[in-house]
């Protein structure tokens, strides 16, 4: 038996060699595989003793060549004859992972190396092996060496067993020229390539989809994900969305926030002195809808923190870290779920791209991002301004990312009103007010942010009514000259920000 071993990442390459070497197998390498076996005492046949031909081209031609893929795809039983007479020999495993093109795009702009970093005959060699499955098992991932030695030892190679590996080659080559093809566009085409490729990698199954009859998975594209920690509970498909929207505004707003959302929606935010303040803030806004919710920590969830927001029921608790004390004050809420990142403060990967299912296909963007400076650049355009941006900058993070057609209504670092999805800007302006009067907040004095312009004056007058004393929006509407005339007749501030943040 031989076995063909050509690496990029080294991790368990000597060990896996040893081990195939007690079960029989006669080993063929290239280049730095080759050495690294040697050195480790490890015998190994060059590529070239087998091609009957040297490396060329500085290492770009060493093994496409036919008695590399005749060893590699000849069909047992089919092909026996052909191949004694071409003087061709099997080779039974292939273990092959492809050039670090991901590590050098992140460590250089030197497009001549980078285009050295495309592997041509890795791909091909586990192509042909994935092919050739029945006869040839193919090795692309090092977590696998284990279970392959395991299963040729107890004789349980399979063709389920080999067939499983050759769905994962496939999956490896056509990550790898994903990755190759979406930088290209990238780089040369402003990201909008004829072609856009989405890959991710399976973290787990949820139990099901949006509702019961729909399956689910949690996919993710780095290992963002893997640093999850999951405390107690099972993530839904529902959870993990809800927790990506917490999270998010969490993070935002900055350490020592908090957000709670129900059914993808803010409904209570804040940022004061301490946690257990926050919480009680963010809780004011909306505590009907608050109960059942996701709320995100940024920071630290301590024994007494835990013990406020445990007066009602939360279904997930997501923090930096929820310390041990924490966890054990949730113990007889049976129904809750608890996740950390063993951070001091919650993270997000910061995607830089965006996209969206529709039937028949996807909608591909920029990922929205809130820049530091939008708020602080923003330009007064009425008689009054006020010196202290800071509600209005907490208030439109939130609206940047709550769905359109949106108002938010803050206090004192405290989301006390808001108003979401509506297909006006002013319904969305009246039911937000609507619901803070019911619960007795006092939004006098609050700042306002809009994430697109108002079209009519209407919003402005009645967010004067109610006492509204700073106002931000984009900008940009026919009538802002309407707009801003009703703000200078109420005495409110109202900042333009020269950029709208839709979300639907």
């Amino acid at each position: 038996m031989r076995a063909l071993l050509s690496v990029s990442d080294k991790t368990g390459i000597v060990d896996f060699a040893k081990q195939l070497v007690d079960l029989g197998f006669e080993i063929i390498s290239t280049g730095g595989t080759k050495r690294i076996l040697q050195e480790n005492g490890i015998d190994a046949i060059d590529i070239s003793e087998i091609t009957k031909f040297p490396e060329c081209f500085g290492g770009r031609v060493k093994t496409l060549n036919p008695y590399v893929h005749g060893g590699i795809l000849y069909r047992s039983g089919i092909d026996d004859e052909e191949a004694e007479k071409l003087g061709i020999t099997r080779i039974d495993l292939v273990a092959v992972n492809l050039y670090p093109f991901k590590e050098t795009i992140e460590r250089t702009d030197d497009f001549d190396e980078i285009i050295e970093n495309i592997d041509i005959g890795g791909p091909t060699m586990v192509r042909s092996a994935a092919k050739n499955f029945k006869d040839v098992l193919i090795v692309t991932d090092p977590e696998d060496y284990d279970t392959v030695v395991n299963a040729l030892k107890e004789k349980k190679d399979t063709y389920e067993f080999r067939r499983d590996l050759m769905i994962k080659a496939y999956e490896h080559t056509a990550a790898y020229d994903s990755m190759i093809a979406n930088y290209m566009n990238e780089r040369f085409n402003g990201g909008f390539g004829n072609k856009r490729f989405i890959v991710g990698n399976r973290v787990f199954n949820t139990r099901y989809g949006e509702n019961p009859h729909q399956r689910g998975a949690l996919y993710e594209f780095e290992d963002f994900y893997k640093v999850l920690n999951i405390i107690k509970g099972e993530p839904s498909f529902n959870n993990l969305t809800d927790i990506n929207g917490a999270v998010k505004i969490a993070v935002s707003l900055g350490e020592g926030a908090i957000s709670i959302i129900k059914h993808a929606n803010p409904c209570g935010a804040a940022k004061k002195d301490d946690l257990v303040t926050t919480w009680q803030k963010a809780l004011e806004c909306d505590p009907i809808s608050a109960y059942g919710g996701v709320v995100a920590v940024n920071g630290v969830v301590t024994k007494e923190l835990a013990e406020e927001i445990n007066k009602i029921f939360v279904e997930v608790l997501i923090a930096g870290t929820i310390t041990d004390e924490a966890v054990k004050v949730f113990e007889k809420k049976k129904r809750i779920k608890l996740f950390d990142l063993r951070k001091p403060k919650l993270e997000i990967p910061g995607d830089v791209w965006d996209f969206k299912h529709i039937e028949g296909g996807f909608v591909f963007q920029d990922a929205d991002v809130v820049t530091e400076d939008e708020v602080a650049e923003a330009k007064c355009v009425t008689k009054v301004c006020v010196e202290d941006k800071k509600d209005l900058e907490m208030a439109w993070k939130i609206a940047a990312l709550t769905k359109s057609n949106c108002v938010v209504f803050v206090k004192d670092s405290q989301m006390v009103a808001i108003g979401m999805g509506m297909t006006s800007r002013v319904d969305a302006t009246r039911c937000a007010v609507e619901k803070a009067k019911s619960l007795g907040l006092d939004i006098t004095g609050s700042s306002l942010a809009s994430e697109a312009f108002f079209p009519f004056r209407d919003s402005v007058d009645y967010a004067a009514e109610v006492g509204v004393k700073a106002i931000i929006q984009p900008g940009g509407s026919i009538r802002d000259d309407e707009v801003i005339e009703a703000a200078d007749e109420a005495g409110i501030a109202m900042y333009f920000t020269g950029k709208r943040h839709f979300l639907h």
